[in-house]
């Protein structure tokens, strides 16, 4: 074999591994991708489950609670409300927007309790109360997880050379974060 064919094999060899290593990389990436967007998906099925247990214990809270204070109607039904919005929402937005409104909502209500001290000796009460607290802890928790998941996601998109990867097949950066509302802004006032 000529010196010419071997430089000839070569140039193909060195082509050809290129050519694995470059598709190996898209095929990478994709796959990066791909797991994690469903790694969003699964974060925000997660924040929804959390939601709905919380949804669920609400009414039974409500029930309590209106037995000690009835006249506090107005509260309850915004509770209510809230929650119904919240069941009735399908959009990650709306689902925020929702879920702002109950834990404005829950907050008014947790004032109502601070009213009537017998309630807070109720058991049944302190039992929905804990359930509501874990519940609280764990939507906060999912929510975090989801915010990192869409982090790892949006790094991802934007980083070279999975960039390349998503911008190609159509893969765009999340904008939906979980953020802290307004009131959550203010210092609570406790009184005794």
């Amino acid at each position: 074999m000529s010196k010419k064919w071997i430089a000839v094999l070569i140039t193909l060899g060195i082509f050809f591994i290129i050519v694995i290593a470059v598709v190996g990389s898209l095929v990478s990436s994709y796959n990066k991708l791909v797991a994690l967007n469903e790694n969003i998906n699964n974060s925000w099925a997660q924040v929804q489950n959390v939601m709905q247990r919380r949804a669920d214990l609400i009414p039974n809270l409500v029930n309590t609670v209106k037995g000690y204070a009835k006249h506090e109607k107005a509260i309850f039904d915004h509770v209510a409300d809230a929650t119904a919005k919240l069941a009735g929402a399908t959009t990650p937005k709306d689902k925020f927007a929702a879920n702002d409104e109950l834990d404005n909502a829950l907050s008014r209500l947790l004032m109502v309790v601070q009213n009537y001290p017998n309630l807070k000796a109720d058991s049944s009460f302190n039992r929905l109360m804990d359930e509501l607290a874990g519940t609280e802890n764990r939507i906060a928790v999912e929510r975090r997880r989801y915010n990192e998941a869409v982090m790892a996601y949006n790094v991802a998109v934007k980083s070279f050379p999975t960039n390349i990867v998503a911008h190609f097949l159509g893969y765009k950066p999340k904008e939906v974060y979980f953020k802290a509302t307004e009131n959550a802004q203010k210092v609570p006032k406790v009184k005794f």
